[in-house]
């Protein structure tokens, strides 16, 4: 982490979905985990938590190496994709704190907004729409539209390229390692408001700064003066 004075040229702010929006990543965790053993592999949750924001260029022999060498990934992954719809059509989705408060806050200031996820386009927009808050976002990037999904920088690329606007400009809002990776690389600030576990030493050197919840984000982007809120330790 470094100098702040970064914050007083975001004017555009890019968000991943999952973990960072919508508390969907113990969901992951538990639907991977139980499609890995539906098909007898020995999937562990820790596996589960390899994967998050992984695309399956690097998950696919990740999950061969980790879990097993015949391990077919697109097969557990489709029908992981389908119990966990199952799942959150009956239950619902469960936004992250002040997920909805820190959209409207940043919309209201003038800020353009953008979504940066591995989920496919049609279930982004879907969690977006269940959740009411689709009106606030100018553009939506996934990964099914571009050669690489991350830790590769391409959805902030082209997320940055839909908002017409310069890494410079451009605040990039993750939970995970790999998405930090993928935001830092693609030249944006990134922000990381830690989910499931906190950061490495090299996940921290990537991030501009580290927040508790999407409240303090709010309150970094949006305040009288842009002021700084405290950081997580």
């Amino acid at each position: 982490m470094e100098d702040m004075g970064w914050i007083r040229s975001i004017q555009n702010v890019i968000f991943d979905m999952d973990g960072t929006l919508v508390d969907t990543e113990t969901l992951y965790n538990r639907f991977w985990v139980e499609a890995g053993r539906h098909f007898g592999y020995p999937m562990e949750p820790r596996h589960a938590l390899m994967l998050r924001s992984l695309s399956p260029e690097y998950a696919e022999p990740l999950m061969k190496r980790e879990v097993s060498p015949d391990f077919d990934f697109f097969k557990v992954r489709e029908y992981r994709r389908k119990i966990m719809e199952v799942y959150v059509d009956e239950h619902g989705l469960v936004p992250k704190p002040h997920m909805e408060e820190c959209l409207r806050r940043l919309h209201d200031a003038g800020m353009k907004i953008a979504l940066a996820t591995a989920t496919p386009e049609w279930r982004a927009r879907k969690y977006l729409e269940r959740l009411g808050v689709i009106q606030y976002f100018d553009a939506i990037a996934t990964a099914d539209m571009v050669k690489r999904g991350k830790p590769a920088p391409d959805i902030y690329l082209l997320a940055m390229e839909k908002l017409r606007c310069t890494p410079d400009s451009a605040a990039a809002i993750e939970d995970s390692p790999t998405g930090i990776r993928s935001a830092w690389q693609s030249g944006a600030s990134p922000v990381m408001i830690p989910d499931i576990d906190q950061p490495d030493g090299e996940t921290r050197r990537m991030c501009k700064i580290i927040l508790p919840s999407l409240h303090e984000l709010a309150e970094l982007l949006t305040g009288e003066n842009k002021t700084f809120p405290k950081t997580i330790s």
